[in-house]
């Protein structure tokens, strides 16, 4: 996961957001300035836990299901999330960086059964509600 620190935000806050929908196996500040950046980085699917419960309390599986769908290409699922609607603890997809005045929440997830991470955090519904939760995809954590 990736998200722009801006001169004006603290990072204190940065690191809040990162523990708001992921439990990160390690966390690393890079750059300075415009550039600088909080990297999260976790080994296992099971460290979006959180963004797996938040999805379902914000009831925006089909919604989340549309984005992570266009976000796959081969074994790799980008996305983007609203750095201030994340703030105020709700998760919001943003399809360009404009969308989020202070950049946007790159999340990527690498994983060889991308279809399934995809069918757990954000599985197929009816009237809103999950036909079928199925378990966290194996392996749930990876070795580089």
């Amino acid at each position: 996961m990736e998200i722009p620190i801006r001169p004006t935000e603290k990072e204190e806050v940065i690191l809040k957001l990162i523990e708001t929908i992921m439990t990160p196996g390690e966390v690393r500040i890079e750059g300075e300035g415009l550039g600088k950046m909080a990297l999260a980085i976790s080994p296992c699917l099971s460290s979006l836990n959180k963004f797996f419960i938040l999805l379902r309390r914000e009831r925006i599986l089909d919604s989340a299901r549309k984005y992570l769908l266009k976000g796959k290409q081969g074994d790799t699922l980008t996305f983007m999330l609203h750095k201030q609607a994340l703030a105020g603890g709700r998760v919001s997809f943003v399809s360009n960086e404009s969308e989020s005045p202070l950049g946007p929440i790159v999340v990527t997830i690498s994983h060889p059964a991308l279809d399934a991470v995809i069918d757990w955090l954000a599985p197929i519904t009816r009237e809103g509600r999950p036909i079928k939760e199925i378990s966290i995809p194996e392996p749930d954590c990876q070795s580089d």
